[in-house]
């Protein structure tokens, strides 16, 4: 039972099929399969790195795209070199492409290649009206100033019989 069916989430969770779309995609997402394989650190409270094995690959071959809460990895290996002869041939030369789906407010901050690894680091940014604030409690008669006093005005509207 490889397949869920996340259909009943849909009809009783108002406001989270966000949640249950992310939830489907992650169990049906047998794509990738595990190459290149990656890391993922926390470095710090809102910054995080993705570090992916790309050994073999030049920086021309490697392209990453964020588009949303997407960020999609794609190495295309250069065919256009001389054929060799391989008695073995262990290390993959094989293209790739690779989805990560980012949370809420993160961005790209940058990517470098070192020593046949990929390094991504994001972070997260949240905008300042998201973030928690404190709020002052207060009584009502805070609200009346000094010498002040607030007076409400009715009018009277008639009604006309139709004619």
């Amino acid at each position: 039972m490889r397949n869920y069916d996340l259909t009943p989430l849909y009809r009783s969770a108002i406001g989270f099929d966000r949640l249950a779309r992310l939830a489907e995609l992650a169990a049906n997402n047998n794509g990738n399969a595990g190459y290149p394989p990656y890391n993922i650190e926390l470095l710090g409270e809102n910054h995080y790195r993705i570090t992916m094995a790309v050994a073999g690959f030049a920086m021309n071959e490697l392209e990453i795209t964020s588009e949303g809460e997407k960020l999609l990895v794609k190495g295309t290996k250069n065919t256009e070199q001389t054929e060799r002869q391989y008695l073995y041939q262990g290390i993959a030369e094989r293209g790739f492409e690779r989805t990560f789906q980012l949370a809420d407010f993160v961005t790209v901050e940058g990517a470098h290649l070192e020593n046949g690894l990929l390094n991504i680091d994001l972070v997260r940014e949240i905008p300042e009206a998201m973030k928690p604030r404190k709020i002052e409690i207060g009584s009502n008669s805070d609200k009346v100033l000094e010498g002040e006093t607030t007076t409400v005005r009715t009018k009277a509207v008639e009604a006309t019989p139709a004619a």
